[in-house]
C-alpha cells in the first residue's frame, strides 16, 4: 500500500502527522548537530537539550512538581512490572493489585515471583469488562504500595479518575493512555508508560516517580534495575533510547503547541470516542460493546459481531475504505479500534460512517 491509511493499531501505533514530517525532515542532519538523531552521542549537546526538552514538556503538560524524577527508560511495561516490587516490594511486605484487564494480570503475575501480593479488586468473574465502583475496593492500608492499569487495551475499560488508596503509594500504569488527560500527579508514587501507543515509538518507557519512593531501591540491586541509580544518573546510566526520547519531545511539543494542552486533548478525546459508542449504542443487533458503559475507554473501543463470519466481512471490508489495523486482540477477539491522541477526528468519523453503513447492511 503506497498511501497512509487511517491506522487503529493498538502499539505501536498512529503518531501526529506533523511530527512524523518533522522526523523526516531532520532524520539526515538534526538542527545544530550536523549529523542524524541516530547518530549522535547520548553525552553530547545536542542530545542533552533534546532529553532536557523533553522532561520539562513532560512536566508542563502534567504540572509535575519537583518532588517527582522524570525518567526515559528500556524494557517497556514488562521490565516495569518486575523492576516496582524488585525495588519497592520489602521483606515482609505485601502489595495490592487492582485487576481489571490482561495487563494489570500480566503485572501481579511478575509481581507474585518477587514477594507477597493481594488482589483489591478483579473483574475476571465478568470478563474484565468494568472498573471498580467506589466501595469495591479491598485494600491492605499497609501494602507498600497499589497498583493498577488505568486503561486496557485489550478489554477496552478504563478509569474516569484514580482509586483512593490513602496514604499507600499509587502506582499506575498508564501506557495506553499516558498524556490523553491531565492527571494530578500528586495522587500517585509513581506512573509508568511505554510511549508506542500513546506517547512516541516503541523503545523508550517513561517513569514518573516520587523521588523518596526510588530511596527504597536496595544497593545491592543491579544498576540497571534500581530506581535510585537511574534518579541518580538522570536517565544516562547506560546510553537511553535516543531516538525514542527526541519522538517523545516532539509528541509534547505537539501537545501544547498545537492541541492546546492536555485538556482540550482530552475533550477531542472524548468527542471522538462517543462517535463510535453512539454506533454501536444505536445497532445493539450487530455490535455489542464490551466494556460495560460506565467504563468505556476512550482510547480502545472494543465490540463484538454476532459471528466470526461477520467480523470477518466487517475487517476485510473496512482494510478497502483504508480502516486498518482493527482486528481485535487473540484473546477476547472482534474488533478494537485504537483512537489515540494522534488519530485524527477525520479517521473516527470515517469509521463510524462505515459501522454505520455496514450495520445497515446486515
Amino acid at each position: 500500500m503506497d498511501e497512509r491509511v487511517y491506522n487503529f493499531s493498538a502499539g505501536p501505533a498512529v503518531l501526529p502527522v506533523p511530527v512524523l514530517e518533522q522526523i523526516r525532515d531532520e532524520m539526515l542532519c538534526l538542527p545544530g548537530a550536523g549529523a542524524s538523531i541516530l547518530e549522535i552521542s547520548h553525552r553530547g549537546g545536542p542530545f542533552t537539550e533534546i532529553i532536557q526538552s523533553a522532561e520539562a514538556n513532560l512536566r508542563k503538560l502534567l504540572d509535575i512538581s519537583d518532588d517527582y524524577a522524570v525518567l526515559f527508560l528500556q524494557g517497556g511495561s514488562r521490565l516495569q512490572f518486575s523492576m516496582i516490587p524488585i525495588n519497592l516490594l520489602g521483606e515482609g511486605q505485601s502489595a495490592d493489585y487492582i485487576l481489571t484487564g490482561s495487563w494489570g494480570k500480566k503485572a501481579l503475575q511478575e509481581a507474585q515471583k518477587e514477594g507477597k501480593t493481594r488482589v483489591a479488586f478483579t473483574a475476571k468473574d465478568s470478563g474484565f469488562d468494568h472498573v471498580p465502583a467506589e466501595g469495591d475496593l479491598d485494600l491492605d492500608p499497609n501494602a507498600a504500595y497499589c497498583h493498577y492499569t488505568c486503561n486496557e487495551t485489550i478489554e477496552g475499560v478504563q478509569f474516569a479518575g484514580e482509586p483512593d488508596t490513602g496514604d499507600v503509594p499509587l502506582i499506575c500504569d498508564a501506557s495506553s493512555d499516558f498524556l490523553h488527560r491531565k492527571l494530578d500527579v500528586s495522587r500517585y508514587g509513581m506512573i509508568y508508560a511505554c510511549a508506542q501507543k500513546n506517547a512516541g515509538p516503541s523503545g523508550v518507557t517513561v517513569v514518573i516517580m516520587r523521588k523518596d519512593l526510588a530511596e527504597r531501591s536496595g544497593d545491592n540491586l543491579p544498576s540497571y534495575l534500581s530506581y535510585k541509580n537511574h534518579v541518580q544518573e538522570e536517565s544516562l546510566g547506560n546510553t537511553p533510547p535516543t531516538f525514542g526520547i527526541y519522538v517523545v519531545d516532539l509528541v509534547a511539543k505537539w501537545l501544547l503547541n498545537e492541541i492546546g494542552g492536555l485538556d482540550k486533548m482530552f475533550d477531542r478525546n472524548k468527542a471522538k470516542a462517543l462517535k463510535l459508542y453512539d454506533v454501536i449504542d444505536a445497532h445493539t443487533d450487530v455490535y455489542k460493546g464490551h466494556a460495560q458503559p460506565h467504563s468505556r475507554s476512550v482510547m480502545n473501543v472494543t465490540f463484538n459481531l454476532p459471528s466470526d463470519e461477520l467480523t470477518s466481512r466487517f475487517l476485510s471490508e473496512a482494510k478497502k475504505h483504508k480502516l486498518d489495523a482493527l482486528k481485535g486482540h487473540r484473546s477476547v477477539g472482534g474488533i478494537r479500534a485504537s483512537i489515540y491522541n494522534a488519530m485524527p477526528i477525520e479517521g473516527v468519523d470515517a469509521l463510524a460512517s462505515f459501522m454505520t453503513d455496514f450495520a445497515k447492511s446486515c
